[in-house]
């Protein structure tokens, strides 16, 4: 299932140390979290409008560039992409008022 998820996740890895001139991923870690966090708002809101719009093809398209730059956010903080499916994995069968007790919120 999270196959994709790995291929992208090493090649993010190995594009993080690369020259910033030669690499839009290597170019946001030399930027910095700020920026990469302001490219995932920015895609955030694409998604969104897209969504609104009721347009499937271009919320596909959005979302993937959500979760693009998400992942590009987790490589910068060295989280791995399993922590997230780990989380989710823990999530899977409690509703969601119940994962929020849980979280005390």
């Amino acid at each position: 299932m999270s196959s994709i998820l790995e291929q992208l996740e090493a090649v993010l890895e190995q594009r993080k140390s690369a020259d910033a001139d030669s690499s839009y991923v290597a170019s946001l870690h030399a930027k910095g979290l700020d920026a990469i966090l302001k490219k995932i708002g920015e895609e955030a809101t694409e998604t969104v409008l897209a969504a609104k719009d009721g347009d499937a093809e271009h919320t596909v398209y959005e979302t993937a560039d959500l979760w693009f730059h998400s992942m590009v956010m987790l490589s910068h903080m060295g989280i791995s992409h399993q922590q997230v499916l780990d989380e989710l994995q823990r999530r899977f069968g409690l509703s969601g008022l119940e994962e929020k007790a849980q979280r005390g919120n």
